[in-house]
């Protein structure tokens, strides 16, 4: 067993520790130990405090140069980056005034990006998670939800988690698989069975047996799946021991419904949720997710953040990065601008892409430093940590750390 390490002094260290999991915070609720460290033994968080206080023999010693803020390592709980092509025609057709629609008519939207992913190998597939996964990385991510969807046949959507689960053996991050097999209708879809019906059938047995995943994601939406559709689905996904998550409320509501009949573990998108469905979510344990990145790439309203935490819900935030809605990819950049249009504290902010997304993921040892967590943690140039989303996710971090150990470190 290696001997512990004292990891400080940082101006400010930043638990994110024992705050509620719902409703508004305000920035006087923040702990902040004032030139903290953290005892890092085995990967895992022995104990964190003011670091002289922390000092004794047996103990090896990590200084910090200069000032530093510290946060522990940031969570994106929802993502699409395993995929194949780009989709930059299509955003520049939007930016145009092209409809979603015409878009699709016309070769573009999720189907491009289905045909491109297909065409790809899974080994070209692991290789685009691997670089998008390392941009997360030195951008202080160190937990990534990544999503299937763009296969939309047994066998694509195998390809797809295969490779996601073969990149994570592979990167220094960790990612968590969803199965998004009911994103849209696919076009070429000629089975005995209903497409749904497949997917329950052959494809979640064979996830089962190779754990692929223990996380199931559906589009509820007018272009995909009506809820009297994916009902079945999502019911044979529960009782074969899969958690649910819901791509919910994004252009007509009626998905947060759903989320909350079946008991998800999150509603994502909610751009067109309505006081109904905010207040049916927080009254319940489904966790809220922001996506701005999606309003950015679409140029539509963003989630009504605001009034889900003021009516008591639990409210996360995700980059949604992907090839076609979210290209950009920069949690840190969108998290501060929703917070800008939606007047959501610093410590709502970062409660999003901390602790209230890792509990998305059903992930107690992320996004907070507490004895017994993972070491996962990120440190900013700055003696404030009000500076991090006040420059608007362009003061990058200095450095990041993975189980204790510092994987990245800016020149």
């Amino acid at each position: 067993m290696n001997k512990p390490i004292l990891i400080g002094p940082f101006t400010q260290l930043l638990p994110m520790s024992g705050l509620p999991l719902k409703g508004a915070l305000a920035d006087e609720q923040l702990p902040i130990i004032e030139n903290g460290g953290i005892v890092v033994s085995e990967g895992k968080i022995q104990k964190i405090g003011v670091f002289t206080d922390l000092k004794s023999d047996g103990i090896d010693i990590h200084h910090i140069e200069g000032e530093q803020v510290c946060l522990p390592g940031l969570v994106d709980a929802h993502t699409h980056i395993c995929f194949g092509g780009t989709r930059a025609r299509d955003y520049a057709m939007r930016n145009a005034g092209v409809s979603y629609l015409e878009i699709a008519k016309t070769g573009g939207g999720i189907w491009d990006t289905v045909t491109q992913t297909r065409k790809a190998t899974r080994e070209e597939l692991v290789e685009g998670i691997l670089e998008r996964s390392q941009k997360h990385l030195q951008n202080g991510i160190t937990t990534i939800e990544v999503k299937s969807g763009y296969g939309l046949s047994v066998e694509q959507e195998l390809k797809m988690l295969r490779a996601i689960k073969q990149a994570n053996d592979k990167t220094e991050a960790d990612l968590v698989a969803t199965c998004l097999a009911a994103h849209i209708k696919p076009k070429d879809w000629s089975g005995n069975n209903t497409y749904l019906e497949e997917m329950t059938s052959t494809l979640f047995p064979t996830i089962k047996s190779e754990n692929l995943t223990t996380r199931v994601d559906a589009f509820v939406e007018e272009s995909a799946f009506s809820p009297e559709e994916i009902a079945p689905y999502f019911q044979k996904a529960k009782e074969m021991g899969f958690d649910i998550t819901v791509h919910a409320d994004q252009f007509t509501a009626g998905g947060s419904e759903v989320a909350v009949q079946f008991g998800a573990l999150s509603a994502d998108h909610l751009e067109a949720s309505t006081e109904k469905e905010i207040q049916l979510l927080a009254k319940s344990d489904v966790i809220s997710m922001a996506l701005p990145g999606a309003s950015m790439g679409l140029g539509c309203a963003y989630t009504p953040a605001r009034k889900i935490l003021d009516a008591g819900g639990a409210l996360a935030i995700a980059s949604d990065h992907n090839p076609g809605s979210a290209p950009m990819g920069d949690l840190l950049t969108q998290a501060s601008i929703l917070g800008t249009f939606e007047k959501l504290s610093n410590a709502e902010v970062l409660s999003g892409i901390t602790f209230r997304a890792s509990a998305a993921l059903k992930l107690a040892d992320k996004g907070v430093l507490q004895t017994g967590a993972q070491a996962d943690f990120v440190t900013f140039l700055t003696n404030n940590y009000q500076e991090i989303t006040y420059h608007q996710g362009q003061l990058k971090p200095n450095a990041v750390w993975k189980n204790g150990k510092q994987i990245f470190k800016k020149d």
